[in-house]
């Protein structure tokens, strides 16, 4: 899933989306209509024939489109998706940059361990000598794992590999204990 934006309520916290985004349309494919995406889902029936996906910027103020999957396959790497209405290359370009999106209220459930991306957004960031060291602004997807973008102390970002050797959640005390690695996030200032 992508990172979706939205303004953190009061408490520095990112509210829960009406909708999240399940890909990404990159190009057209061929001359038939198909659409080329990026897809931002561990979910693949999200895209299987009679899917219905949001077309748009959930965030945006323009209500969304809907696109209806009628076709999916894989190419080189990158699903290719035929979608009702859409039958020529000149059809399909006009999806171009276009997020999918379903309503949150399809989200599969999660495994204990999982969380969603704003859920993270907020925490305060706590080593285990219970120091702050900062707070989660952003979760980036990463080729192996995601990765916590911690804004730390004077305004600078530090990646931490969001692995359980390093990273441990605890929700309900709206923090995330990070091991105080050498230089994963900075220098602590002297007392």
């Amino acid at each position: 899933m992508t990172p979706l934006r939205g303004s953190p309520d009061p408490s520095g916290r990112t509210p829960p989306p009406e909708r999240l985004v399940v890909g990404r349309v990159v190009r057209p494919h061929g001359v038939r209509g198909e659409l080329s995406v990026e897809v931002l889902s561990d979910a693949p029936e999200r895209f299987a024939p009679g899917a219905e996906l949001g077309v748009g910027d959930p965030d945006g103020p323009e209500p969304l489109g809907t696109a209806v999957v009628t076709a999916a396959r894989l190419h080189l790497g990158r699903l290719l998706l035929t979608v009702e209405g859409v039958s020529d290359r000149d059809a399909a370009d006009r999806y171009r940059g276009a997020w999918l999106s379903i309503p949150a209220a399809q989200a599969r459930p999660l495994d204990p361990g999982e969380f969603w991306r704003h859920q993270l957004v907020g925490l305060a960031v706590v080593d285990r000598e219970g120091r702050e060291r900062g707070r989660v602004a952003d979760v980036v997807p990463g080729a192996a794992h995601d990765l916590l973008a911690v804004e730390v102390p004077g305004g600078a970002t530090a990646l931490v590999p969001a692995v359980a050797a390093l990273v441990t959640v605890e929700l309900e005390a709206g923090r995330v204990l990070v091991e105080a690695v050498p230089g994963l996030l900075g220098d602590l200032p002297e007392e």
